[in-house]
């Protein structure tokens, strides 16, 4: 039976043949105030909102917004694609808006489906990423339990557990519709801070029909930046900059878009800037300026940086645990300058001097008020750039040997292969040469990614340190064969990582992914195998005793390009090569180095308030003044 009664595929008929619904409301092929089932209300008024794009898994507790999308997709107006896993699908979805910025909408049943895109939109909220999040929700009448509903005798308790998140709205008046779009466009489309919207639809309010006024529901955001308007601000900032000259800069996630005029602040003020793991190429690598990583892991010089600045300037950073070494990462930082939307982020250090409002505005603002009042290159500064630079040129000297080390026997593969170091390398190199996305999964492999790749621009590199949420970056890779214009994209995944979300090989298959797979193998947790024996010099339970063949796992099915990466550089290199020349998906596995040898990673150079560092590490934030 052919689905739907006619006015719904009339209504898509005519938004297909005006090209939009806001061409079709102009020319009058379709009504302004329409009557219309709920489920297809929400679409036509994500529409006006250009979420045109849906990560589907169907279930009983979404079947009238099935059949609405089924008709819209047969008029060419939606596309709906299916997944298998509903983390897997929230992954996709959110790397879609985040690397491409595509606002998509993920559609899950009620229940188990619901809850596990709900814990993977953890990444979303993170990382401050925009995505429409529609789940199946209990029935409004109160007929009794319905299956997979959180079993609790009260209204909205899945509604309640989303709004912990981000923003939720649960649909159990049909006629709140506007507002309910209205509060999920300007929290998937906000201007500094963006996050997942959670739309609940119950299953008897989706067929229940609802007059909309289609003109009046709310179209996408356009934000124009908020600006400090406190010229006083400006100055007192330029003054504060005059009077250090050990001056470090915390260039965070925020800076990504805003590079150029970062740079341009940072070579007039004479600052050394450290990056955090998702603000790679915000400067070139080899500016003399980049510091490279700081943090709970950083570098040697990222971390030098931090260590004996006596300024810190805040850039578009929320001071995450691992990034500021759990508060103690600035130990003789007596003054702070904060540049954030958030009030919270830009308020998180005492003694902060504050500069609230868009990051671009500010730099451009500071840029003119040291342009009045110009900081003079004193001798102070011109020798903490050199001593910084000391520092550069010591942890690139740590990164060749580590790369260039004889490759030790691994306790595991009992065979000497690659250390992390050595393969990331590789693979990253390769990716530089031929335009590739990087894209890194959480552990050690994301851990030693930061600490070695080399961008000279931002977004060459993605990794999801927020959550750092294991099985993001194979399920992530799926936004290729979504966006409108993708990227060829390489994921960096543990084996451990990849065993969570292996869907990727069906569904790359399935909507047509060219991409690669890296999975280096080290048959270990290593990142808390690492903690461990750092910790209490044992390592305990973060071991496999199975030596999976990916390869084999990999080629059952039809159309994935599986290959055994090998033991060197030059192996590896081949594989990579015949994987970028494979029309679909490619996995590449590599054993790799997991035993003790210092030589096996990049190391760890800061501080972390966790296991048996706590004692220190919080006496430490004791005596902190910020």
């Amino acid at each position: 039976m052919e689905g739907r009664p006619d006015p719904t595929a009339r209504r898509a008929a005519a938004i297909a043949e005006a090209g939009s619904l806001e061409a079709a409301l102009a020319a009058g092929t379709l009504a302004e105030i329409v009557a219309v089932p709920l489920a297809e209300a929400v679409i036509l008024g994500l529409l006006r909102q250009d979420v045109r794009k849906y990560l589907a898994i169907f279930g009983h507790g979404n079947t009238a917004l099935g059949e609405a999308l089924r008709v819209y997709e047969k008029a060419g107006v939606t596309r709906t694609w299916q997944f298998r896993n509903e983390v897997a699908m929230a992954h996709a979805a959110t790397q879609l808006s985040w690397q491409y910025g595509e606002v998509p909408a993920v559609l899950t049943s009620i229940g188990p489906g619901a809850l596990q895109a709900f814990a993977a939109s953890l990444v979303a909220a993170s990382n401050g990423v925009g995505v429409y999040h529609l789940y199946g929700d209990e029935t409004t009448g109160g007929e009794g339990y319905n299956m997979q509903q959180v079993p609790q005798a009260r209204q909205g308790a899945f509604g309640a557990l989303a709004a912990t998140m981000g923003r939720s709205y649960t649909l159990h008046t049909p006629e709140a519709l506007r507002e309910a779009l209205r509060q999920g466009n300007v929290t998937v489309r906000h201007p500094f801070k963006p996050g997942p919207y959670y739309l609940l639809l119950p299953i008897n309010t989706q067929p229940r029909m609802v007059t909309v006024n289609l003109a009046a529901l709310p179209v996408r955001s356009e934000i124009p930046p908020v600006a400090c308007a406190d010229d006083g601000a400006f100055a007192a900032a330029a003054v504060r900059i005059g009077a250090h000259d050990r001056i470090v800069i915390k260039a965070g996630g925020g800076t990504l878009h805003f590079a150029a005029r970062l740079r341009e602040f940072t070579e007039r003020i004479g600052a050394a800037v450290v990056l955090s793991p998702g603000s790679t190429g915000v400067l070139p690598d080899d500016h003399p300026q980049n510091m490279h990583v700081g943090g709970s892991k950083g570098s040697i010089s990222g971390n030098y940086a931090m260590e004996e600045a006596t300024l810190l300037i805040a850039v578009g950073t929320r001071a995450v645990c691992q990034s500021d070494c759990s508060g103690i990462g600035y130990p003789r930082v007596s003054e702070v300058i904060n540049l954030n939307g958030d009030l919270d982020d830009l308020t998180h250090y005492n003694r902060t001097l504050a500069l609230a409002g868009d990051i671009g505005s500010s730099l451009d603002r500071l840029i003119a008020a040291l342009a009045d009042r110009p900081v003079p290159v004193s001798a102070g500064r011109r020798a903490w750039l050199d001593a910084c630079a000391l520092k550069k040129r010591e942890w690139s000297g740590v990164k060749r040997d580590r790369i260039a080390a004889t490759v030790p026997i691994d306790p595991a593969w009992q065979r000497p292969v690659m250390t992390q170091p050595q393969a990331i390398e590789a693979v990253a190199s390769f990716a530089k040469r031929v335009g590739a996305v990087k894209l890194f999964d959480a552990g050690d492999v994301q851990a030693n990614g930061f600490q070695i790749v080399e961008d000279d621009h931002p977004f060459e590199t993605f990794t999801e340190a927020g959550a750092s949420y294991m099985g993001y970056a194979v399920s992530g890779l799926m936004a290729a064969a979504i966006a409108e214009r993708p990227a060829y994209t390489i994921a960096f995944t543990g084996d451990g990582s990849f065993m969570m979300n292996p869907q990727i090989l069906l569904d790359a298959i399935e909507h047509g992914l060219r991409a690669t797979i890296v999975i280096f193998d080290n048959r270990r947790m290593a990142a808390i195998s690492g903690l461990q024996a750092a910790q209490y010099g044992v390592v305990f339970r973060t071991g496999d005793s199975v030596a999976v063949d990916y390869v084999r796992l990999a080629s059952a099915f039809p159309g994935v390009l599986a290959i055994a990466g090998g033991e060197t550089a030059e192996s590896l290199l081949e594989a990579l090569t015949a994987a970028y020349d494979h029309p679909g998906l490619a996995v590449i596995h590599v054993p790799v180095y997991g035993g003790g040898d210092e030589m096996g990673g990049m190391g760890a150079y800061g501080a972390w308030n966790v296991g048996n560092w706590v004692e220190d590490v919080e006496a430490r934030y004791a005596q902190t003044v910020i």
